[in-house]
């Protein structure tokens, strides 16, 4: 009952217009473990599809950046004593495996999807190429980006900002799992504020993990706005679109 009322609610909403008309949604490997310790956690991952294709059907442009926390974490095998670009080529290679099964999802609920990967592998997604990801876009797919960068070196924030100017996005939508970003990791502390609105100086000088400086940097550069939500309530992505939702936005402008 309670997912249905969900649904209706994002249904009544379908018709007011969103906010913005091409997004890059990113998302760490652990939001699609769900409850579990690792690995990918399939009713997450359906319901994260439903939230894109609300998203799709409301006419956003969505093209999406997922990490493979779920998997390995690179920097954690180089602290175990393996090297570290070895440990990163292994992470990317999990955000591929991540990105399929999210295009597998998401194809199941009829939304048309590719995945493009910066290092080569025609066997299974198409190698990353800007013009034909924007055409893609224009046909109304979503577009995956796996693989990072290609390089060592970057957490999936660096590549998520790159692509989301690559793209043209209006803005970069980080889903976590808290409703947006607090002075202390609100699980950890219930005292932590939660802050509404933050400019790209004030991640970096208060060092806030939102994410790397590299990434706010780039959105700063090119004037992308960050807003950070919680994608582990259902329904909440639409609602981000469309200016409903519960977020911390951070951009150096009161405009959006």
């Amino acid at each position: 009952m309670k997912a249905e009322k969900i649904r209706e609610e994002v249904a009544s909403m379908t018709e007011q217009a969103p906010k913005f008309k091409r997004v890059l949604l990113k998302m760490s490997g652990e939001v699609l473990m769900g409850d579990r310790e690792y690995g990918i956690d399939p009713a997450t991952i359906d319901r994260i599809a439903q939230d894109i294709k609300e998203a799709v059907d409301i006419g956003v442009e969505v093209c999406v950046v997922v990490g493979a926390g779920n998997i390995f974490r690179g920097t954690a095998g180089a602290a175990n004593g393996m090297e570290r670009v070895t440990a990163d080529y292994i992470g990317m290679l999990g955000t591929i495996m991540n990105a399929l099964a999210l295009q597998s999802a998401l194809e199941q609920v009829n939304v048309e999807t590719r995945v493009q990967s910066a290092i080569p592998m025609q066997a299974v997604c198409e190698p990353f190429i800007r013009r034909r990801a924007l055409r893609h876009l224009e046909k109304g797919r979503v577009v995956i980006f796996a693989a990072g960068s290609g390089d060592p070196f970057f957490t999936t924030d660096t590549p998520a900002a790159l692509r989301a100017t690559e793209m043209g996005c209006d803005a970069l939508i980080k889903g976590t799992k808290v409703d947006g970003v607090y002075t202390e990791d609100p699980e950890k502390n219930p005292q932590a504020e939660r802050y509404d609105r933050l400019s790209y100086l004030d991640i970096l000088t208060k060092d806030l993990k939102v994410m790397d400086a590299t990434a706010v940097s780039l959105a700063r550069e090119n004037h992308i706005p960050i807003l950070v939500f919680s994608i582990k309530e259902e329904g909440n992505f639409v609602r981000i679109l469309q200016g409903t939702g519960k977020c911390t936005i951070v951009t150096d402008t009161k405009e959006v």
